[in-house]
């Protein structure tokens, strides 16, 4: 099995050195079958424990040979259950929604299809994509929280049942479950990918990303899903200028997260990267003051016909934030996205002009039980933002759970910060 063991990874550089899904080189020149049978032999092993499925379709055919052709021929995929896939129930991990499915692929899904991907099912996500978790175990310890609300689209990655699962992220939604599941994970510039298919909770923050084995399977979903624009194809760690953030409001960062920043950080040093310490506690407070106000905001408006037609269905968390959101200053809302729309292109503000941001992306690694599913207080400032954010996993320790550090780039400068991402996995796996 693929799926590293903690003997093998106790406190050791292994969370991208051994990952949990073959190369896409393995692959590529095998009937593109293999794939799919490889994921169905790893979801009939895994799913019991786990439970990263909320609907699946290991039971249909596979294709036959030649039938599929495009970059990603044959390729498997999971789907976050508040993204609709034709034939599928888009169930948004509540009670309060039907089985019905779904008439149209949503355009991210589409994308894929269109590159000759398959869709295995839908993954779980916490109660419309917010806190109330659903039953999806951390594949690296199961008495830990995967995360959310991703859960388990980052679980069915890190257990080697897919090598990509697409996400979204309002809060912390794709980094946080990449973290503490041990796996890479990317939240695109905000507007890159059409969000037409999915389930909006918040207009303004909600944003299409995925999770994927390692960085060559992430550039090669972002080939298909991104929009197609010049690359710098020169990028090198050696003379790259890094801004350091540790900080992150009404949260402290544990000694593990801290310890594994600082192992970046100075190998990042002794690749020739100049590592510099950024103070940017006073947009990062107002950037988190505008996060909630937006959130609340509009996940009050967006959930309302819900709550008014199936109350009785919804958890007592979501209901509430709508309350709270309901009671959220109207003047207030609109300052604060005037204040996200000013700052988004306001790079040199908060990195003082360095090539991406080297931040933690959790506090430290996944706490135990499954009632919580972390706090995204590392993910909400750059969400409000709209910049590209990356998670690349780093360490895993003595019980098993991983821990990792988190890459922002400039808004539209997605491929950049993938290529940094694909340069420090290849340092940090030598």
């Amino acid at each position: 099995m693929p799926y590293p063991t903690v003997a093998d990874t106790a406190g050791s550089r292994s969370a991208t050195s051994k990952h949990p899904y073959p190369s896409f080189t393995s692959l590529q020149n095998a009937d593109h079958r293999a794939a799919l049978h490889y994921s169905r032999q790893m979801i009939e092993q895994r799913e019991t424990d786990v439970r990263a499925w909320a609907h699946l379709t290991t039971e249909a055919p596979l294709p036959e040979p030649g039938a599929l052709t495009g970059p990603l021929a044959g390729v498997p995929f999971g789907v976050k259950d508040v993204i609709d896939v034709a034939g599928m129930p888009t169930r948004c991990g509540s009670p309060s929604t039907d089985s019905s499915a779904a008439s149209f692929n949503a355009a991210c899904v589409e994308l894929l299809l269109r590159a000759g991907a398959v869709p295995v099912g839908k993954a779980v996500t916490a109660e419309f994509a917010f806190r109330h978790p659903g039953p999806t175990r951390n594949p690296r310890n199961l008495a830990h929280t995967p995360g959310g609300s991703s859960s388990g689209s980052a679980a069915a990655v890190a257990a080697g049942m897919v090598p990509l699962a697409l996400s979204t992220q309002t809060g912390g939604s794709i980094i946080r479950p990449a973290a503490y599941c041990g796996v890479p994970g990317f939240k695109p510039s905000y507007g890159f990918i059409s969000r037409d298919g999915l389930r909006l909770t918040s207009e303004s923050l909600d944003t299409i990303g995925w999770h994927a084995s390692d960085m060559d399977w992430m550039i090669r979903a972002a080939e298909v899903l991104l929009p197609v624009i010049p690359r710098n194809n020169a990028l090198s760690l050696q003379g790259a200028r890094v801004a350091v953030i540790d900080y992150a409001p009404k949260s402290a960062l544990e000694a593990e997260g801290r310890d594994t920043l600082e192992f970046v950080a100075q190998r990042l040093e002794q690749a020739g990267a100049q590592c510099v310490r950024i103070d940017a506690r006073a947009h990062l407070d107002t950037l988190v003051r505008a996060h909630t106000a937006i959130m609340k905001y509009e996940f009050a408006r967006n959930l309302e016909p819900v709550v008014s037609a199936r109350k009785e269905g919804l958890s007592a968390s979501l209901l509430q934030n709508v309350q709270e959101g309901w009671a959220t200053d109207a003047g207030l809302y609109l300052e604060m996205c005037a204040y996200q729309h000013e700052m988004r292109t306001q790079w040199n503000a908060l990195s003082e002009g360095a090539d991406f941001i080297l931040t933690p992306p959790a506090s430290g690694p996944a706490p135990a039980g499954h009632d919580f599913t972390g706090t995204p207080a590392f993910n909400k400032t750059w969400t409000v933002l709209g910049w590209p954010c990356l998670h690349l996993p780093v360490r895993i320790n003595s019980a098993g759970l991983p821990t990792g550090v988190q890459l922002i780039g400039p808004w539209k400068r997605d491929f950049d910060l993938l290529a940094y991402g694909a340069l420090l996995e290849q340092l940090l796996d030598n």
